[in-house]
């Protein structure tokens, strides 16, 4: 059967910064996945995409066709509204591991397909896996099941949901074309759209650690973003939030488990609580409850329940204690004064450095590495006081977690002003 098109005059096109036809768009994806049309030949496209954008019909055409490249969920058959929530990623971002079952003892069902960390950010899944017996990769039919019973389920996204993205995403990896928001924004929309939630909250984040450190870019990402979900029918709504310094006081697996835990519990720090509760409360209004302040789940100990048997649902034993890291090694404060600096970036490739990332999808990750906060920009510190406790399996790892961490935090004299970004900066509708 002959083509209709001819792969080098869609690259031609874009690479002259013409506007791509629905029906080139649609084709070129088909047939990438095909295997018709070539990694290098794609690679050109995904190029000149990066040199010259897309207009906004374009993007979702683009995000379309890689939703229809496989399977779409459907959530129709449950008795409750679905609603989904999705991070950019950053430093200590544990938010989806409190904010799930928040939300689920609200009354919603939260859909959470998750990722792997790679580089400086943690994995949702890399995470949940410190827990003894926990597993990520579930059927569909798991998947509704636990999501019927329990009312949230955070899991692996299967093979059949948007393919296309799989193979796109992993060769603009390797060719530099990972920062261009066309390709971002379709990339991320594609899982959650074929995802089937009714609802869908994108944290946006930026700041040092954050994949879009520039506030404006960041902006720019979420506006293209809650664009194509709202032209796809799932109301989307995006907060840009803070990623200067690293959310909470523990960045790896096992310890950001821990204060995950201690948050359901009643506990744990406050930027972690304000953004559970912020993003839950965006959450339960697109899904339609606001009789409900999910705040009291956290006193009345039902989202704690939440958790409890979802990890169980799993496989996973909540009450098992977690791994923890055979050495440690304490950064002290060099003088007294304030702390004025913690530059979250430099903390997530420390803690990478540790064990507690990884450098290619394939790499094993180290569950209770990573780095313990003991203080956040704006505290008051004695000369000698711990800052940080660092934490690894393999000694021989601390050397290049310190070179990570050089100029990372600073120290001003008392009374220093601190400027730090807010925690939550923008909502966009």
């Amino acid at each position: 059967m002959s083509e209709p098109f001819a792969v080098v005059e869609v690259i031609r096109a874009k690479r002259d910064n013409y506007v791509l036809s629905n029906e080139q768009i649609d084709w070129v994806i088909d047939a990438y996945v095909r295997g018709v049309v070539a990694e290098e030949q794609m690679s050109a496209l995904a190029m000149a995409i990066f040199l010259n954008g897309m207009n906004d019909a374009e993007i979702v055409r683009w995000t379309d066709a890689m939703i229809r490249s496989g399977e779409r969920m459907d959530f129709s058959a449950l008795d409750r509204p679905t609603v989904d929530k999705h991070s950019t990623g950053g430093v200590g971002d544990k938010i989806t591991l409190p904010l799930v079952p928040v939300v689920a003892a609200c009354g919603a069902a939260v859909p959470q397909l998750s990722g792997r960390g790679l580089g400086h950010t943690g994995g949702t899944l890399d995470k949940l896996e410190s827990i003894p017996g926990w597993r990520a990769g579930l059927t569909t039919q798991e998947m509704c099941q636990v999501l019927q019973t329990v009312g949230g389920v955070i899991c692996a996204a299967g093979p059949g949901l948007a393919p296309a993205d799989k193979k796109l995403y992993a060769l603009r990896d390797v060719t530099a074309t990972v920062e261009s928001i066309p390709l971002i924004a379709s990339s991320i929309m594609s899982k959650k759209i074929a995802e089937g939630a009714g609802g869908l909250v994108l944290d946006v984040k930026t700041g040092s650690g954050a994949f879009m450190p520039d506030p404006l870019q960041a902006r720019k990402l979420a506006e293209t973003m809650v664009r194509i979900g709202t032209d796809s029918g799932v109301r989307t709504r995006a907060l840009i939030t803070a990623m200067d310094v690293p959310l909470g006081l523990m960045v790896g697996n096992a310890l950001e488990v821990q204060e995950s835990v201690d948050v359901l519990a009643g506990g744990g720090p406050v930027d972690i609580i304000e953004l559970t509760i912020t993003l839950a409360r965006e959450m339960l209004d697109l899904a339609g409850i606001t009789d409900i302040d999910p705040a009291d789940t956290l006193c009345d100990g039902t989202a704690m329940d939440v958790w409890n048997r979802m990890i169980s649902a799993q496989g996973g034993d909540p009450k098992a204690p977690l791994p923890v890291a055979k050495y440690s090694h304490q950064v002290l404060s060099s003088a007294a004064g304030v702390l004025t600096r913690l530059d979250a970036l430099q903390v997530g490739v420390a803690a990478w450095r540790l064990g507690a990332g990884r450098a290619r999808k394939e790499d094993p990750v180290s569950a209770g590495a990573g780095i313990q906060i003991h203080a956040k920009p704006g505290d008051e510190v004695a000369a000698g006081v711990r800052l940080l406790t660092l934490h690894t399996d393999d000694e021989s790892r601390f050397e290049g977690a310190l070179a990570a961490l050089a100029g990372a935090t600073a120290i001003g004299p008392v009374g220093s002003r601190v400027t730090r970004l807010p925690l939550v900066i923008e909502k966009i509708n």
